[in-house]
């Protein structure tokens, strides 16, 4: 299972998104600090959830670093979190 996928079912089992965009941009920083030849580093994640209603950008990203506090331990270097409720 490649390290997008395993981020892919986390958030889906934990936050239960109504959108999930998990995008690989690890080429896009070859030569740059974390890259690695054939490990995903760099995850870009476009997330809307019910449960980001009501909380600030800070709640939200606390929310999903904390469901994905594994994936730094799998070889993430770098984690972009764009994170809305529905409508927003």
């Amino acid at each position: 299972m490649t390290l997008s996928d395993w981020i892919t079912q986390m958030l889906q089992q934990s936050l239960q998104p109504t959108r999930l965009d998990v995008i690989d941009e690890s080429e896009q920083h070859r030569g740059h600090g974390g890259f690695r030849e054939g490990v995903q580093t760099h995850i870009r994640i476009h997330i809307v959830s019910d449960a980001f209603t009501g909380k600030s950008r800070l709640q939200r990203h606390r929310l999903v670093n904390e469901t994905l506090a594994g994936a730094f331990d799998r070889g993430l270097h770098a984690l972009a979190i764009d994170a809305k409720g529905p409508g927003e």
